[in-house]
This record gives structure tokens, C-alpha cells and sequence, in this order.
């Protein structure tokens, strides 16, 4: 497989499974309180990665590196997932995922600040075509009122992923990837599960098989293999283009929310879905001198 292939074969996989994480994410809620939901799924996440990193344990380098994995912990788990599954529980997973990708168009703006990454007319015209696709998408975009509360964690889960994804590309040449990953988000899971112990009880949790399926689907194929092929993409490729990709995964999560929860179609649906395609198409064209 060529290296283009092999990309977008990974965007692929990544965009589909980070898109029917949202839906399934709501369906496990309805069992489960969420910081012990977030931190159980999390943890398994971790310990399935550290098994993959262990051949190379000598890149851990804990005792130098511990900042940088803390750090990152805190940004891309502690945060991202604690605000996202308490934010689920107020609005729709498909609003929801539409106000958290946003994140693209933060990355962008941030990748260039401090990762130097190029910035144009025709990107940031992009950027923005992006933004008003998520805004359609969550403008009278579902029924029912919209919670301000939900609106504002979606809002700090887009913006702790933003700063979680600068933060570990700057950081990429100092650490293991896989190590990185690894304890990111094994140090997350382990907060958020004692975050959830102490506030929440354990004998809420309904262990019946649509949970323990969701949650394993979840914990292997969203945030173990997820997280690998996004920051590997990341330290790949121009972090905003790779960003601009994950315009797509509002597009899963409500088509799969549609199917799974029977949240509804409606105009500003299939208009969001036309700027978000034309945002990506946009942020990823090369023009010659023009991009970076």
C-alpha cells in the first residue's frame, strides 16, 4: 500500500470509528454515570496500549518524561473525555459532536501560532467554511431545547483537544508515540475512574451486554487504536490537515445517531454537510506557492 493509501485508509478507519463513538457513547450512558463510564472505558483503552508499548519499554523514560505525560493526560483525556461524557447527557450526540469539531478549525488557527504551520487566504476561507458547516449543524439543527450547559462542555472538549493535539506535536520528538499514547491515557482513565468513585457510585452501572459491548467497542477501537492512528497522522502530516479531516466525523455521528437514537434530518443537516466537504477540500488543496 502507497503512502497516500495507507493514509487515507487510516483517516478512514479514524473518521468511522470516531463517528459512531458518539451515539454509542449516549446509548452506554443510559447505563452507566459518566465520569466511572469515561474512566472504565479509558482504562481498558490503557492497558491495551501499554501491552503494545511494553516491547519497547526502555522509550518510556517515566522518570524524565512524567511531566509530558501528565500533562497530556490531563488535556487529552482528564478534560476532552470528562467534559464530553457529561456534556453528552444535556444534548444530542449529534449536536454535541457537531459543536466539538469545531476543534479543526481551533487547530488550524493554533497550529499556526505555535507550530508555524502555513496560513492562507484560500485555508483560512476553508477554516471558516468549516465553522459555518458545525454552526448549521447545531443551529435548529435537533429538536428539543438546546441546553446552554451542553453547548459550553462541548465548546471545552473542542478546546482541550485542540490544545492536547499542539501540545503533543511539540512535544513529539522527545517521546515514544506509542509510549505517549499509552500513558496519556492510561493516567487519564485512572483519574477520571477515581474522579468517578469518588462522586458517583458503582452500583449504578447496569452491566448488561449492551453496555459491556458499547463500552469495549469503545475502549478498543475508539480510544486504543483511535488515539494511535490520530497522533500518528498528526506527527505525519500538517496537523491542520489532518485536523480538517475530522469535519467528517459530525457528519458519521449524525447519520449514525439518525439510525441508533432517531435524532432527525433536517435542511441545516445536508447544508452543514456541503460546507463541511467543501472546508476539507479546501484546507487540503495545494495551489502552488500558496501552500506551506
Amino acid at each position: 500500500m502507497s503512502g497516500r493509501n495507507k493514509t487515507i485508509a487510516l483517516l478512514t478507519f479514524l473518521v468511522i470509528v470516531w463517528g459512531i463513538n458518539w451515539p454509542l457513547s449516549k446509548i452506554a450512558l443510559s447505563y452507566a454515570p459518566p465520569l466511572l463510564f469515561a474512566g472504565i472505558r479509558t482504562v481498558i483503552a490503557g492497558i491495551i496500549l501499554i501491552s503494545a508499548a511494553l516491547p519497547k519499554w526502555k522509550q518510556l523514560q517515566f522518570r524524565r518524561l512524567w511531566p509530558v505525560y501528565l500533562t497530556s493526560a490531563i488535556l487529552s483525556i482528564v478534560f476532552y473525555y470528562g467534559f464530553q461524557t457529561i456534556g453528552l447527557q444535556y444534548v444530542p450526540s449529534g449536536l454535541f459532536s457537531a459543536i466539538v469539531f469545531l476543534q479543526p478549525v481551533l487547530l488550524g488557527i493554533f497550529a499556526w501560532i505555535w507550530l508555524g504551520e502555513s496560513m492562507y487566504g484560500l485555508k483560512i476561507f476553508g477554516l471558516l467554511l468549516g465553522f459555518l458547516g458545525v454552526a448549521a449543524l447545531s443551529i435548529g439543527g435537533f429538536n428539543g431545547s438546546i441546553s446552554p450547559v451542553g453547548v459550553l462542555l462541548a465548546l471545552a472538549s473542542a478546546l482541550s483537544w485542540a490544545f492536547a493535539t499542539i501540545y503533543t506535536k511539540r512535544n513529539a520528538a522527545r517521546v515514544d508515540m506509542l509510549w505517549m499514547t499509552a500513558m496519556q491515557i492510561m493516567i487519564g482513565g485512572v483519574i477520571l475512574l477515581a474522579a468517578g468513585s469518588a462522586t458517583e457510585s458503582w452500583s449504578a452501572i447496569t452491566w448488561n451486554s449492551a453496555f459491556i459491548v458499547n463500552t469495549l467497542f469503545i475502549a478498543v477501537f475508539v480510544i486504543a487504536l483511535g488515539w494511535m492512528v490520530y497522533f500518528k497522522l498528526i506527527n505525519e502530516g500538517e496537523a491542520g490537515k489532518v485536523g480538517s479531516f475530522t469535519f467528517l466525523i459530525p457528519l458519521i455521528s449524525i447519520g449514525s445517531s439518525v439510525v441508533l437514537l432517531h435524532e432527525q434530518i433536517t435542511t441545516n443537516l445536508i447544508v452543514g454537510m456541503l460546507l463541511i466537504v467543501a472546508s476539507i477540500i479546501l484546507v487540503n488543496v495545494k495551489l502552488g506557492r500558496m501552500h506551506g
